[in-house]
């Protein structure tokens, strides 16, 4: 019945809003820098600090590798908590230089689950943070969980109200194809959906879940 709720759910989404072409980055690095940026903030303000290592010559490991630590905060300053990002950014670099020569391609070879291990061992990147650098820049297929993806499938009645994280990555993983795309599009449109309809204070009128049995008795994110 799960798998079964999930697939309809996905459809719908998919449906009625279509692709979302996600994650926006035109190199794995530049998605791996804005994973790490976008922590507590808009996609926008992550853009500018994007653009601004761009433009600086700066976005490459081997670049942010040499930068000073002060001149790289300054830099993303646009993306807020710049000081505690940079140094997030530079946990990161110095992990990929001490452990895998400094290199991206060498973590193509890595068991998903060993990567997945060592990522977390790396100081301010967390679960949502580890499984975006996977899924979004690495092709594999571990399903992202954010606050949206808790309140929609808590909703929905998919969880319990004190599911944690990999409880609820395991749901939709254990309960759908284990494809890369398919997780990359549901884990955009459960965004989408979040942002437009599943909000804090619901507006389930022209929700295309509306029709699916759904409760908001429980406060959840």
């Amino acid at each position: 019945m799960t798998r079964k709720t999930l697939t309809e759910i996905y459809q719908l989404l998919f449906d009625h809003f279509g692709a979302q072409h996600w994650w926006p980055g035109e190199t794995p690095f530049e998605i791996i820098t804005g994973a790490i940026l976008t922590q507590n903030t808009n996609w926008a303000n992550v853009e500018k600090a994007i653009t601004n290592l761009k433009s600086a010559g700066h976005l490459s490991p081997k670049q942010l590798y040499h930068l000073d630590l002060s001149q790289l905060a300054e830099l993303i300053r646009p993306a807020g908590y710049y000081n505690i990002k940079a140094k997030r950014l530079k946990n990161f670099i110095n992990w990929l230089f001490e452990n895998h020569d400094g290199e991206l391609k060498n973590l193509y070879c890595i068991d998903t689950d060993q990567l997945r291990a060592e990522l977390l061992a790396v100081k301010g990147i967390g679960r949502e943070t580890a499984d975006s650098i996977l899924l979004y820049a690495l092709g594999r297929p571990v399903f992202v969980v954010d606050a949206y993806t808790a309140r929609i499938t808590l909703r929905h009645s998919l969880i319990e109200p004190d599911a944690h994280y990999e409880q609820l990555r395991e749901l939709f993983e254990s309960n759908l194809p284990q494809d890369t795309q398919l997780f990359n599009e549901y884990h955009a449109l459960l965004v989408r959906l979040g942002k437009e309809f599943c909000r804090p204070k619901a507006k389930c009128a022209c929700c295309p879940l509306e029709k699916l049995p759904h409760t908001l008795d429980i406060e959840y994110f």
